[in-house]
């Protein structure tokens, strides 16, 4: 009898999105475009530093969906089964990643002082790079990547759905293999990914951690719109009984490790260079210390790190919805100021600027990134019913 009243509380809707949030994408989009034709006539270097700065957020998130399905297929953990339909819908960004990655191209001579002549010829440094830091080498490495994670998106996920149909146990056995697969690629493609598109902004500086740094912001804010996206799932009753407070409050508990795992990679680039205090090194933080970018880096500390940390740490709060919808936002916008933080300093002398450029084409972005996720989970079911471990996630309690 207990069995049967279980089997009532669980339900899966059908999601379609709703009319507003749609008409909402499209203001986006539009927004966006209106705003990269408008920078194209106007204002040339703005738009490109604002179109990076966006378009490497959103790559980011799309990919952080992609780590979080090939770690769990990895683990092969159950507990996680209910929330793979979550993750899988960001990844449906990454055809977005090569077509923004080529559209990036044009504004290469704006963003990279590798990519021109005549700054190359006059610096010894940037000359000595140019094995590696050279626009076609850049396209090739871009095209690898991008269409390395999309062949790994068409096989993962393309099995997760395959077995919604059949339910057979060996898609789930072929997805461990890939995963790893995944991971060792995407462990080197995403480190030169964030090299050639960020660090390369200033050719004269390197950081050896360069990556692994970029990666532990892209999978906070990851699992920070993980966390949001099952709070309003939940909200809205798309699903009744396969995503509770529980799953919740392990996706948080992860959140809150990787700010603590963000801040440590942080302090150690800072520390080791500061240290050594080498110019060609120093320069980097040098510069973001300056023309009030102190202030920015501090608010980095502050709300990327020890917020979110206190904030995170009690028990009862990983499950109240409201403080973590607060809390994973605060974690999104920082990850924004990051990127920012990381981009701007090499440009405008060193000062800080922010406005309807910025605004403008990070909405743009925002847009396709909704309807991407809205376009993903109208086309197939919030739960994948028929995975073989999905059991272990109706039964997941959390005890600490």
């Amino acid at each position: 009898m207990a069995g049967n009243n279980h089997a009532q509380q669980l339900h899966v809707s059908k999601f379609e999105a709703p009319a507003k949030l749609k008409t909402l994408s499209f203001a986006l989009i539009a927004i966006g475009l209106l705003t990269f034709i408008v920078g194209l006539m106007k204002n040339q270097d703005r738009l490109w530093t604002s179109y990076l700065v966006a378009f490497f957020f959103f790559s980011a998130m799309g990919l952080s969906g992609m780590f979080w399905v090939a770690i769990n297929n990895i683990a092969k953990a159950g507990w996680s089964v209910t929330l793979r339909r979550y993750a899988e819908a960001t990844t449906s960004f990454m055809p977005v990643i090569l077509v923004g990655g080529l559209v990036l191209l044009a504004g290469f001579k704006h963003l990279y002082p590798w990519a021109n002549a005549d700054v190359v010829e006059h610096n010894p440094v940037i000359a000595a790079k140019t094995a590696y830091l050279n626009t076609g080498f850049f396209v090739v490495r871009l095209l690898i990547f991008t269409l390395g994670w999309m062949g790994f998106r068409y096989m993962i996920v393309g099995n997760s759905l395959k077995q919604d149909q059949t339910g057979d146990n060996k898609f789930t056995v072929k997805n461990v293999g890939l995963s790893i697969a995944y991971i060792l690629f995407f462990a080197l493609s995403f480190s030169f990914f964030s090299v050639d598109l960020l660090m390369s902004l200033l050719p004269t500086w390197y950081s050896t951690i360069f990556g692994i740094y970029t990666f532990a912001g892209m999978f906070q804010a990851g699992l920070a719109f993980l966390s949001i996206v099952i709070i309003l799932m939940r909200r809205h009753g798309y699903v009744k009984g396969y995503v509770t407070e529980e799953h919740q409050h392990d996706v948080v508990k992860y959140m809150k490790g990787f700010t603590v795992f963000w801040a440590y990679i942080a302090f150690s680039q800072f520390m080791l260079i500061w240290y050594a205090n080498l110019p060609e090194e120093t320069e980097y933080y040098i510069m973001r210390s300056q023309n009030g970018w102190m202030g920015v880096s501090m608010i980095l500390l502050i709300f990327r790190f020890i917020v979110p940390f206190l904030a995170l740490l009690p028990r009862g709060l990983k499950r109240n919805d409201n403080h973590v919808l607060l809390i994973s936002t605060l974690v999104l916008v920082m990850q924004y100021v990051d990127i920012y933080w990381m981009v701007y300093p090499n440009f405008f002398d060193g000062k800080v600027v922010f406005g309807f450029w910025e605004i403008g084409l990070f909405a743009g972005f925002a847009g396709i990134f909704l309807l991407c996720i809205m376009s993903f989970w109208s086309k197939h079911s919030l739960v994948p019913l028929k995975d073989p471990r999905i059991h272990e996630a109706l039964n997941h309690h959390v005890s600490y």
